[in-house]
């Protein structure tokens, strides 16, 4: 039998330190071999044992844990899975633990703590599980390509992402052309190592990197401040038009139309499509129906296999199709899901992807 995933609890919860631990414990193959009510204590127990991954609270007395990750990051590169509070400060340390390198993200209430966590079995063992699977040196060689940029999500005005759709200038052009991403875990350094390097004349952009509510729109955000593109969470029936990146809100499927010579996008509730809302392949199913030989897919690094019958429906809609290669993705599971069915027509690393999208060929 394979070792099991030892696992420490870092959180200044009583509450969430007991549930989590009684969760991963009954879960086969996992091992909490440790509690920690703040990252002092979680680094004097880490010199006794060094754990597979750790479950870490951004919002801890005595030393935060954005320091701790940079530490852990900087030391001994190690799967760790944000533990975040459904609030605005929460989220915002979100986005910077996850450009310091966190793996995912599980979200927790403020209030009804145990409740909520009983009901997220399925979610927080799936997490650590694929968090015990990334792959640390993509993670480490993905931050190398990162932009020397302040990660501060809310620092500075921001470019007018939100042009209205009768606005004028060459931005607002329709454009016969569109790039559809998929993404999961690891993908909010990956996407930033690509749309980074892309120039406003890039075709129109739709994005799903799953992510929970409240906290795509701040990511979003935080990547329009550093791309020459702009970025933004993505509004019902708004255009997808050239040197825009459109991100689907954390909670919604996004999806394409056509309307008339341009393409507008839907943002739908629904029930979730392999366990996601959004799901990549809601949206890689609609981009192969409206859009076909004039659309570009794209399946990056993440676990399961959420968009890959749709990044084969676009391949057989005529669509340019790519797949991240193993070596370079965090999670290689929705790329070998997309591979395997042989919907990708390419298959390339992380840093050879913005320059294939370029002129969205």
């Amino acid at each position: 039998m394979s070792e099991p995933i030892r696992v420490l609890v870092v959180d200044d919860s009583a509450v969430v330190r007991q549930v989590m631990s009684e969760i991963l414990g009954r879960a086969a193959g996992i091992e909490v071999m440790a509690t920690a009510s703040d990252p002092i204590f979680a680094m004097a127990r880490m010199k006794q044992a060094w754990p597979d991954v750790i479950t870490l609270d951004v919002e801890m007395p005595r030393m935060d844990g954005i320091s701790f990750l940079k530490q852990i990051m900087a030391e001994r590169p190690t799967p760790v899975v944000i533990c975040s509070t459904l609030t605005t400060r929460g989220a915002e340390t979100t986005m910077q633990a996850l450009a310091a390198g966190a793996v995912s993200i599980i979200t927790k209430p403020t209030l009804g703590l145990k409740d909520f966590l009983n009901g997220s079995v399925s979610e927080l063992v799936a997490a650590v599980r694929a968090a015990a699977r990334a792959n640390m040196g993509a993670m480490v060689a993905t931050a190398k390509m990162l932009p020397r940029a302040p990660v501060s999500t809310v620092s500075g005005p921001l470019r007018p992402a939100m042009q209205s759709v009768g606005s004028g200038g060459a931005m607002a052009e329709t454009t016969d052309r569109l790039i559809a991403i998929g993404t999961s875990t690891g993908g909010t350094q990956a996407l930033e190592a690509v749309l980074t390097r892309l120039p406003r004349t890039t075709p129109g952009m739709v994005v799903v990197q799953h992510m929970p509510e409240r906290f795509t729109a701040l990511f979003a955000e935080r990547l329009n401040h550093i791309c020459e593109i702009d970025v933004c969470e993505a509004q019902d029936r708004q255009r997808v038009i050239p040197g825009r990146a459109l991100i689907a809100p954390g909670g919604k499927h996004l999806s394409v139309v056509r309307s008339g010579a341009q393409y507008v996008v839907e943002v739908r509730d629904g029930p979730p499509v392999n366990r996601h809302r959004p799901s990549v392949d809601v949206l890689f199913r609609s981009v192969a129906k409206c859009a076909g030989r004039n659309a570009l897919g794209v399946i990056m690094t993440g676990m399961g296999d959420d968009g890959a019958r749709g990044l084969r429906e676009m391949r057989d809609a005529g669509a340019r199709t790519i797949a991240q290669d193993e070596a370079s993705c965090v999670v290689f599971g929705m790329p070998r899901e997309a591979i395997k069915l042989d919907a990708a027509e390419r298959v390339m690393p992380l840093e050879r992807i913005a320059d294939a999208l370029r002129g969205g060929a």
